[in-house]
C-alpha cells in the first residue's frame, strides 16, 4: 500500500478506530489583533478542539488585483464584501512575524497548531513549528506546490472543495508520491452559510474516496451552519473535521457569519462523541446493557394449564408469554419442546426449560 492508514500528530493518532480530530480553523477571525488571535487558541481549546488552524497568505501572493477586477464585479460569498478582493485579503492576512507567538501559544493551551501555506515563505517559516499541514481546497489544482508541501515530511490534510473526482485524485497523488500520511478531506466550498448548501455538500463522496483509497484517513472540512453534516461525515467514516472558529458571529470580517462559535462548538464535540460511541464495532450481539431487557422483552414457553409429572407435551400444551428467564425454552425451540415429558407436576404459567423436562423414550 503506498500510504498509511492511520499516522500521528505528535502523540495523537488519526486513525478509522479513533476519535474524530477535530480542527479548529481561526483564518481570518483574529481581525488583526494578536492577542485576539491569541484568546481564540484558547476558547477553541475549550471548546473541544485538538488544532488552531491559521491561514499564512499574503494578498499580493494569493490574489490579482488587476484579476478580480476584470471579473466585473464580485462573486459567491465576496459578493458582500465591502472592499476588493485584493483589499481584504490584505487587510486580514495573518502578520508574519505573530507566526512564532501563534505557535508557543498553542503549546501553552495545550492545542496543536497548524496553518494552511500559501506560499513557500509560509512553509520555511512553520516548518519547524506545525505537526501537520492543511492544503486549501483553492490550491487543489497546483500539485507542485502541494508536493513542495508533503515533501516536508509531515501528515498531510487535503481540502476537495469545488473539485471533481479527477482532480481530487490528482492532489492526493501528488501527496503520495513523496509522503504516505495523507487525510483527504471531502468540502463544498461556499462560505455563505446557507442552510441551502447542505444539498451540495455530498457527503456520500467520502463513500468514493473510500473505495479509491481503501483504508486512507478520510475528513470533512466543512462551512455549513450545525451539526448535520458533521455528523453524517463521522458516521461515513471521517475522522478529522475541520470548521472555522470565531467568538462572535456578528463581527465584521469574511469569517465570522459561517464560523462556529464556542457554544456551538462545544456542543458539535459532544454531539460527535455520543455518535461515536453510538457506532460501535459492527458486530451484532447482545450488548451488555440488554441483560436484563432480554428477560423481560422476549417470550418463552409456559404451560397453558396445570399438569402431572410425567405427561408429554403436546401443541396443545403449550403457549410463547413473556418473559423468558435464562434457559427457558423460547418460541424457536417448540419442535423440540413438543414430545419432552414433565419431571414432575408443573402448574399453570410455570415456564418450560431442559431442567424440568426430559426427552421421551425412544
Amino acid at each position: 500500500m503506498r500510504y498509511n492508514n492511520h499516522f500521528k500528530i505528535y502523540d495523537r493518532e488519526i486513525a478509522l478506530d479513533q476519535p474524530t480530530y477535530f480542527i479548529a480553523d481561526i483564518a481570518a477571525s483574529h481581525d488583526g489583533d494578536l492577542e485576539r488571535a491569541k484568546a481564540l487558541i484558547w476558547q477553541a481549546k475549550e471548546a473541544g478542539a485538538e488544532c488552531a488552524k491559521f491561514q499564512h497568505f499574503l494578498a499580493k501572493d494569493i490574489v490579482s488585483d488587476r484579476g478580480f477586477k476584470q471579473l466585473g464585479g464580485q462573486m459567491a460569498h465576496q459578493s458582500k464584501w465591502k472592499k476588493s478582493v485584493y483589499d481584504i485579503f490584505d487587510e486580514f492576512h495573518l502578520p508574519r512575524e505573530w507566526t512564532p507567538i501563534l505557535a508557543e501559544e498553542c503549546q501553552k493551551a495545550g492545542i496543536h497548531y497548524m496553518t494552511t501555506p500559501y506560499d513557500i515563505p509560509a512553509i520555511d517559516m512553520n516548518d519547524d513549528l506545525c505537526g501537520a499541514w492543511k492544503i486549501g481546497s483553492g490550491d487543489v489544482s497546483w500539485p507542485q506546490f502541494i508536493s513542495e508541501v508533503a515533501k516536508r515530511g509531515k501528515p498531510m490534510f487535503v481540502a476537495t472543495g469545488a473539485s471533481d473526482m479527477e482532480e481530487s485524485i490528482r492532489a492526493a497523488e501528488a501527496v503520495l508520491a513523496v509522503n504516505r500520511e495523507l487525510c483527504l478531506m471531502q468540502c463544498n466550498t461556499n462560505y455563505t452559510g446557507s442552510h441551502d448548501n447542505f444539498s451540495n455538500v455530498n457527503l456520500n463522496v467520502l463513500k468514493a474516496f473510500a473505495t479509491a483509497f481503501p483504508g486512507l484517513p478520510l475528513g470533512l472540512s466543512d462551512h455549513t451552519p450545525g451539526h448535520s453534516a458533521v455528523l453524517g461525515a463521522v458516521a461515513l467514516g471521517a475522522r478529522a473535521v475541520e470548521k472555522h472558529f470565531t467568538d462572535d458571529n456578528n463581527r465584521d470580517g469574511p469569517d465570522h457569519g459561517f464560523s462556529m462559535t464556542p457554544q456551538t462548538w462545544r456542543d458539535m464535540v459532544d454531539r460527535t462523541r455520543e455518535l461515536e460511541s453510538a457506532l460501535g464495532d459492527g458486530v451484532k450481539r447482545v450488548e451488555p446493557n440488554e441483560g436484563d431487557s432480554i428477560v423481560v422483552q422476549r417470550r418463552c414457553l409456559r404451560l397453558k394449564h396445570d399438569l402431572p409429572a410425567g405427561h408429554v407435551l403436546t401443541i396443545d400444551d403449550i403457549e410463547a408469554l413473556r418473559p423468558a428467564p435464562r434457559g427457558a425454552y423460547e418460541p424457536h425451540t417448540i419442535d423440540e419442546v413438543i414430545g419432552r415429558t414433565l419431571k414432575k407436576a408443573m402448574v399453570f404459567g410455570d415456564a418450560l426449560t431442559p431442567e424440568n423436562t426430559k426427552a421421551a423414550k425412544s
